[in-house]
């Protein structure tokens, strides 16, 4: 069995132990009832925002209760909480107003820590970008499989380790993964932000609700995530500053998509350079010429076929594919981002760390990670280290195992503990230490 397929048996296993649910595939009349289908999955219909949206950022616009695919009876109330459904208005990388989805889960276990409960909000890891892959709906069925797609809701094993300590946890699906408007911007700087900081101020609205204003928030993320809530952190002093963060955990944060971009070409997990560019060009769509100079018939296809697939769609379809084989001249995307400086101008204004983040931060990162290559993530702890930020940088020391995607997501499940306990400790209001002095010797 190619290395591939087992990292997808072995996800499957993991949400299967969950309690995963196969979907059918959805039944013809739906895509004449005016749902969405992606992929032969119905999407519900809250998840079509409305034409108007509020004017706030933050504002709930709709809520439902959600059904959590692992829930257990107790004296006290479901275990491992009770989970609501919403969506929020929040403003993408334009300043344009956006609709984002997302789930809220008041833990029945009892916060033991200090103060009121806490809030974390978290920001989910690479999901794809078919509307099918968020990460809301994989709290309701962590396997989504039905001969069309696959996607398997990773992230609720942190969910659920949060929920155990008796901490909040509000989840966004991002911009446009989910809301069916738009299609995802991926790896967006400002749009992963805003979506993570306005995810917080859903939460503490919604009726039902026991975090405040006066909860201690934290922020919680890993791949994707990380960098997302690396963006929250520097972007909150301006966006949000009613939004005080306790601490943020950034586990392998892409910081650098340009040297990203380059690592990720040719591996398991190419297809996220093709949410990448379909994203590029739904933030900017003046960067439209560039890529109708480029691409070539295969490229302009494979773009359009990932913008409706999950992980497990990507790594089965286009595994170990070089982009080189999407471009009318052989030239991969690291040769035409270095040849076009609109494009390379655009990849600068994502660059995370060149700000400095809000409360302390802890930064994990394989050191054999070369899927999010571990030295632009351990640059960020640097540069955030140079601006007095009080960092903490933890190398998670592995072996190469020969693949990259295995290499990144082996750090997600050995650090995963650790890293819930000290941002834990943060909402408990214990002061968090820095090694930025020893930084240069790790």
């Amino acid at each position: 069995m190619p290395a591939p397929t087992r990292l997808l048996a072995a996800a499957v296993t993991v949400a299967a132990c969950l309690g995963a649910q196969a979907l059918p595939a959805a039944a013809d009349s739906a895509s004449n009832s005016g749902d969405t289908v992606s992929r032969g999955v119905t999407i519900p219909a809250f998840y079509n925002p409305p034409a108007q949206l509020p004017d706030a950022d933050g504002s709930v616009i709709r809520s439902e209760p959600l059904p959590l695919a692992l829930s257990l009876p107790s004296l006290h109330g479901p275990l491992p909480g009770k989970a609501t459904r919403l969506m929020y208005k929040t403003t993408d990388s334009t300043g344009s107003p956006a609709a984002a989805t997302g789930a809220y889960i008041e833990p029945t276990a009892k916060w033991r820590g200090a103060g009121p409960r806490p809030l974390v909000a978290l920001a989910p890891g690479t999901q794809g970008q078919g509307d099918q892959c968020a990460a809301s709906l994989g709290l309701e069925h962590p396997i989504t499989i039905n001969g069309q797609t696959l996607s398997v809701g990773y992230e609720d094993l942190a969910v659920y380790r949060l929920l155990a300590k008796g901490v909040a946890v509000v989840v966004t699906d991002y911009i446009g993964l989910g809301a069916t408007d738009r299609l995802h911007t991926y790896v967006n700087r400002l749009d992963e932000a805003h979506a993570v900081l306005d995810a917080v101020r859903a939460a503490r609205s919604l009726d039902g609700a026991s975090v405040t204003e006066q909860s201690r928030v934290g922020l919680f993320g890993y791949s994707q995530g990380g960098g997302a809530t690396a963006a929250a952190a520097e972007l909150q002093p301006a966006y949000a500053p009613d939004v005080q963060l306790s601490g943020t955990y950034a586990g392998a944060p892409p910081a650098d998509l340009t040297e990203t971009t380059k690592a990720i070409d040719g591996t398991d997990l190419v297809g996220a350079l093709g949410w990448s560019l379909n994203g590029f060009l739904q933030s900017d769509p003046a960067l439209r010429p560039i890529a109708d100079a480029h691409l070539n018939d295969k490229g302009r296809a494979a773009l359009k076929d990932l913008s409706t697939m999950c992980v497990g769609d990507a790594i089965l379809s286009y595994s170990s594919q070089r982009s080189s084989s999407w471009t009318n001249d052989g030239k991969s995307l690291d040769d035409i981002i270095r040849s076009e400086p609109r494009l390379q101008e655009f990849l600068e204004q994502q660059r995370i760390g060149t700000m400095t983040p809000a409360g302390p931060v802890r930064i994990a990162t394989g050191v054999k990670d070369n899927l999010v290559p571990h030295a632009q993530a351990r640059r960020l702890a640097v540069d955030w280290c140079a601006k007095g930020a009080q960092v903490t940088y933890k190398p998670v020391v592995l072996p190469d195992v020969g693949r990259a995607l295995i290499n990144h997501f082996g750090p997600l499940l050995t650090d995963q503990g650790t890293a819930v306990d000290w941002l834990t400790d943060r909402l408990s209001g214990e002061p968090a230490s820095s090694n930025c002095a020893s930084l240069p010797t790790q």
